[in-house]
Order: structure tokens, then sequence, then C-alpha cells
């Protein structure tokens, strides 16, 4: 079941049969207007290298390769349209979705999510917050991107509460041993770094997200067994927490890059396929859905 398309999404998502996912996550394009790139270094001891590094040891720095894509759209909410309304036929009548965005065009696609699945199914602006990076000296850094969830119906949509991931408290000695041993319940406001340029977790894929988030997200809106789907796939994180959490996923990208990288990242599981131009058949249909498909 657990495969990876490569198509335009749009395409991809009319394929699907209705009511068939039960969580959806993008993280679509962030509209810069820039290239997004990320560069592959390998840095060597020498004294006559380029930079700088712990304990003032001199390293040289060779460029392995570079992963990019263009971010610009002229219109980028008519892009996104056809695609939510897709996304909001293809969702379980008690599924939702994550739409992770940045600063930049957050509140016009809230309004947009608001008019495809409706005001009354908004349940949270979840803020991703992160400490890493350059910071600005004219402005307040950014350092956050919002993350809207929506049910399809906010009267009937899965939070498994019990199975969330805890944090711990600040000051543990105030809660008892009990308490301070399980944890709190995140709020809204999740703190998490960003994917280490030098951690085992990196791919070298520009805009890569922490397994850390998704898993959040996979754990607490989906049940396993479930299908879940990305289609602005990148790479492949959301893929990846899927497989450790028992979902089965549908992911989709249109750039040539990303499906080199989830290729790479998924080439140790078996159960991964590979498909140009067309969508998974047939889809498993969660259980407590199919009295709708009757």
């Amino acid at each position: 079941m657990n495969k990876v398309i490569f198509a335009d999404n749009l395409e991809a998502l009319r394929m699907m049969p209705s009511e068939s996912v039960s969580l959806i996550y993008i993280d679509p394009p962030f509209n810069t207007g820039k290239v997004q790139s990320r560069k592959q270094l390998k840095t060597t001891r020498d004294e006559q290298g380029d930079r700088i590094g712990f304990k003032g040891n001199t390293y040289r720095t060779t460029v392995l390769g570079e992963k990019s894509y263009h971010d610009a759209f002229d219109d980028y909410l008519g892009f996104l349209e056809p695609r939510l309304h897709e996304a909001h036929r293809i969702l379980t009548a008690d599924g939702s979705i994550y739409f992770h965005i940045d600063y930049r065009e957050a509140h016009y696609c809230k309004i947009l999510l608001d008019t495809i699945f409706g005001r009354g199914n908004f349940l949270n602006e979840i803020i991703w917050a992160y400490d890493y990076g350059a910071r600005s000296k004219n402005k307040w850094p950014a350092k956050h991107d919002s993350i809207f969830w929506y049910a399809k119906d906010a009267e009937n949509y899965i939070f498994n509460y019990d199975e969330i991931d805890r944090i711990p408290y600040m000051a543990p000695g105030l809660v008892g041993p009990e308490k301070a041993a399980l944890g709190k319940t995140p709020t809204d406001t999740w703190w998490h770094t960003i994917v280490s340029p030098n951690g085992k977790e990196k791919t070298g894929y520009p805009t890569q997200k922490p397994l850390g988030i998704i898993r959040r997200i996979v754990l607490a809106s989906s049940q396993e067994g479930d299908t879940v789907m990305d289609f602005f796939a990148g790479s492949g994180t959301f893929g990846e927490a899927a497989l450790e959490l028992g979902r089965e996923f549908v992911l989709v990208d249109s750039n040539p890059e990303a499906i080199e990288v989830m290729k790479k990242r998924f080439e140790k599981y078996k159960e991964v396929s590979f498909a140009q131009g067309a969508v998974p058949s047939p889809i498993r249909v969660p259980q407590r859905a199919q009295c709708q498909l009757l």
C-alpha cells in the first residue's frame, strides 16, 4: 500500500476515492519568492581551509551536491484551492488535515481553509517554534511556523489523547514524582529544534521537517492501519513517521529531486513502492468509513 507517486498532486488527488484517507498533512511551498536550496557539504581538517570549527580548528569545505526547488507563485491561493477541495473530498468522515505554512501566507491560507473546510471545523493553530539560524538586526527574527488543524467534522474526528507524547514539567518538584514521570500534555505551542544540519535525520532536502513534529501529528490524529497522505511530500518525513507507527501512506511530489531523496530514504523498507503519473490501486478504506461508501 505504501506508495510514493511522481506526479502533479492535483492529478493524483482527483484519482483518489472519496473518503479514503484518515489524515492529511501537507507542507506546501511557502511562496517565499525564492529558490529554496540546500547544499550538502563535507568538511576535512586542513590548516589552509576555508572555515573555523570546533575549538578553533580549521576545515576545508567540499560541496557534494545541491538540492533545490522554485518557491514562487503568481496566484498562490489559486494554486492551493483545487488541491484543498480534493483533500476535503478524500478525507474520511472522522478525518482531519494539518496545513503547515509560515508567516508570509498564513493569514490568507487560514481564510481559504475556513472557506473549504468550514470555520466551525477549525480546531487549532499550532505554533512550531524553534531557535536556530540567522537573526535579523532590523526586526524580530522569525522563528516559528503555523500548522492549521481542521477536522472534516468537528463533532466527529480522531484525537488519541492518551497516545500523545508527553513533555517534561519545567518544575517537576512542584507536581510530585508520579506526574513528573508521566510528563504533561503539549499545548498548541510546540518547541522543537529544526533538523540538525549534521544529524543522522538529515536528507539534504531543503525545508525538511523533523520527525518529532510529524510523529506527534500522526499519533494524535490517525489509528494504526489507517491510510494517511502527504501530497507535498518533499523529503518523505511524513511517510517515515507513518511507517514507524503502523500507518499506510500515500506520498505525492512532482520534484524529481524529492523523489530521489525518498528513494534513498525508503530503500531499507520493502513495503514501499514508487509510481509515476498514477495513483495507488486499490485504496483500502478504513472500516469505520465504509458505511458512507455503500
